[in-house]
Order: structure tokens, then C-alpha cells, then sequence
């Protein structure tokens, strides 16, 4: 199985200049917990993750009724937040290797790049996903008998 069998297609993206509080809101609105940022030239530039919100915001939630700095989510902007240059994987790459990436250097997504244009986005959630469905369908099965 590839990265582009249980990617996330043409993901939600952010401008590097918008405020943090876009971020969040489409993070909300999505319903996601990783945003590729773009810069002004629609290329790949960063990655934003919750996580980096929470720790901008020095909160443990980042849900908009706990936004304690009103003036800091619409001030600060999400350059200055966001990882710049962020590990990518390419569309054919196995799983496997996504997942070894991403445990490897302790992330929990990958923008998935075609070349110079991101197609899409894998996290662990979607390997996860994956696995479970390959479960179900029972490409894992229990212990071979041992005689």
C-alpha cells in the first residue's frame, strides 16, 4: 500500500502571513490538527499542528472558547508558529515508509509532494485507519499455528 492510497487529498491550507486565529478556526471548521502552510507563491513553505498552536497560545487547548489572549491569536501570525520546511513524503512511497518517518523524527504528518506541488497529507491517523481496515478485512490474522 502507498501514501496516496490513504492520503488525505488537496488538504485545507494556510497563508503563512493570515493570523493565527484562521488557523484555528479552519483547523475547527475542518475538523483537522495539521494545516500545510503556504507562502505567497501557493508553494509549501511549513506545517501547523495544533500542537504548535497550544504552545504559541501557552494553553493546553486551543478550542476558541479558551483562547485566553484575544490580541495574540489575531495578532500573531501563523509564520511564526508554523515548522518551516517540513519533512514531505511522495505519493508513491510505501506506507511503511511514512510511518518511519514520522516515528523517526517524533511528527505526526506529512505533506505528500508530487515534485514542486503538494497533492495531499498523511497522519497517523490515516495509517492508523488503514490498518485497522486491513484488520477487518483480515490481512492480519492471529499467530500461525507453531508445530
Amino acid at each position: 500500500m502507498n501514501v496516496a492510497d490513504i492520503m488525505t487529498v488537496k488538504p485545507v491550507t494556510i497563508d503563512q502571513n493570515r493570523p493565527l486565529r484562521e488557523a484555528l478556526e479552519a483547523m475547527e471548521k475542518v475538523g483537522c490538527h495539521h494545516l500545510p502552510v503556504t507562502g505567497y507563491d501557493g508553494h509549501l513553505v511549513g506545517i501547523l499542528s495544533d500542537r504548535d498552536c497550544r504552545t504559541a497560545l501557552n494553553s493546553p487547548y486551543i478550542m476558541r472558547e479558551n483562547w485566553q489572549d484575544e490580541d495574540l491569536v489575531n495578532t500573531l501570525l501563523v509564520r511564526a508558529v508554523m515548522t518551516p520546511a517540513p519533512i514531505v513524503v511522495e505519493p508513491d512511497e510505501p506506507v511503511a515508509e511514512a510511518a518511519r518517518l514520522m516515528l523517526k523524527n517524533h511528527i505526526s504528518s506529512l505533506p505528500v509532494m508530487r515534485s514542486e506541488t503538494m497533492v495531499g497529507i498523511i497522519t497517523t491517523s490515516d495509517i492508523l485507519i488503514a490498518f485497522m481496515q486491513m484488520s477487518e478485512r483480515g490481512y492480519y490474522s492471529s499467530k500461525p499455528d507453531s508445530k
